[in-house]
């Protein structure tokens, strides 16, 4: 997962990867991380599918169109798909059909910046507004497999930002994953 400095720096990177490009924000929620790469020259088709979020962006003056990742059709192609902290709330047998709409929606040599919590498992949770929601957890390994498998093989990778495990062992076990999984010219930092 990412904190807010860490999602600004990536959608900040992007939009100096594709100047002046069309991106796709998959679950913008209330919009503030597509307002970064609107705010540097991108055009961002923001989407959410919960109503409350597409009448919040609305009522900040922004369009946004209601999207649902498994059922509806994605559009493109796109410079660039963008969907952070989003996929946890796919359930894992959806997972893979929404990775590949991803990818068809992406033009030959675009980007997709994604950010999901690590872990593993999957729950259903209650806010405490009494909302229900699902969250799925997935190590990097089972992600980084999911990715290939819908057609982003890790060779399209040119960046990591591993987040940590909270024990020496398990951050041993990812570096040793990150390393096996990409090759050397991918760049990693925390």
């Amino acid at each position: 997962t990412a904190g807010s400095g860490d999602r600004t720096r990536g959608l900040s990177q992007l939009a100096e990867t594709i100047p002046g490009g069309h991106v796709l924000e998959i679950g913008s929620g209330p919009g503030w991380d597509a307002d970064t790469p609107e705010e540097a020259g991108l055009t961002v088709r923001r989407t959410d599918v919960t109503q409350a979020f597409i009448e919040l962006q609305r009522a900040r003056g922004k369009q946004v169109d209601r999207l649902d990742v498994i059922y509806d059709e994605l559009g493109g192609p796109y410079d660039g798909v963008v969907a952070l902290h989003v996929l946890q709330h796919i359930e894992p047998d959806d997972l893979p059909g929404v990775l590949t709409k991803v990818a068809g929606a992406l033009r030959p040599g675009g980007y997709f910046l994604v950010s999901i919590p690590r872990g593993e498992g999957a729950v259903w949770q209650v806010e405490e507004s009494g909302t229900s929601y699902f969250r799925a957890l997935w190590t990097e390994a089972e992600f980084t497999a999911a990715l290939a498998r819908a057609g982003v093989a890790a060779g399209d990778v040119d960046y990591i930002h591993p987040h940590g495990t909270a024990s020496r062992q398990n951050d041993a076990v990812e570096a040793m994953l990150v390393a096996r999984l990409f090759p050397p010219a991918v760049h990693a930092s925390s």
